[in-house]
């Protein structure tokens, strides 16, 4: 089977939330979620402190799917049209149809089962109209709510890497996650049909 190119699918609709591609008028929002030091505790980079943080990320990212190695979206919860979140795929392996998952959502949004209901809706997309065989994930394993989110999904942890992420000045280990397709088509049907679940952590 021909592998397509990796590019955006149509925006992904949820009951309440639409995940599509972000956008520079995205920034404010997410400088909101990103300016959080609670959210970004046990995340790979350091608090934003200003719009010009917000925009250096957006180049980053701009070059990235350009590259054809990433894909960026923002979680726009539907009811008020806020970005309360961001999700990618990154370090996208063609050849063997791979790619590494990483999300973060916002302080006030916590606590409502909605970036589970995003990145069920992702990570459907990922596997049928991306045709990705395996997702991986990379967690700190002081994150319980994220690990415990992945493992929700049908992740399966795979082992501590140790001092794979230097972080805010030191080296921390991480946990590893692995989704394999056929795991997923499999789970979906059990995951589709409960996309608000208010006692997910994140």
């Amino acid at each position: 089977m021909t592998t397509p190119p990796f590019l955006h699918p149509e925006p992904l609709q949820t009951p309440r939330l639409v995940v599509r591609p972000v956008a520079d008028y995205d920034l404010a929002d997410l400088l909101v979620v990103n300016g959080n030091d609670e959210v970004t505790r046990y995340l790979p980079y350091a608090t934003w402190a200003s719009m010009e943080d917000a925009q250096a990320w957006l180049a980053r990212m701009q070059t990235a799917q350009t590259s054809g190695s990433t894909l960026q979206w923002v979680v726009e919860e539907t009811a008020s049209k806020t970005v309360i979140a961001a999700c990618l795929l990154f370090q996208y392996d063609a050849g063997s149809a791979r790619a590494e998952l990483g999300y973060v959502l916002g302080r006030p949004w916590w606590g409502q089962g909605l970036m589970r209901e995003a990145l069920v809706a992702l990570l459907d997309a990922a596997f049928t109209t991306l045709a990705l065989r395996r997702i991986e994930a990379e967690v700190d394993p002081r994150n319980v709510a994220s690990g415990a989110l992945l493992r929700s999904l049908g992740f399966a942890a795979e082992g501590i890497l140790r001092g794979r992420w230097v972080t805010k000045g030191r080296g921390c280990d991480v946990e590893s996650f692995g989704l394999l397709r056929d795991d997923w088509l499999l789970s979906k049907k059990k995951l589709l049909p409960h996309y608000p679940r208010p006692e997910s952590p994140i």
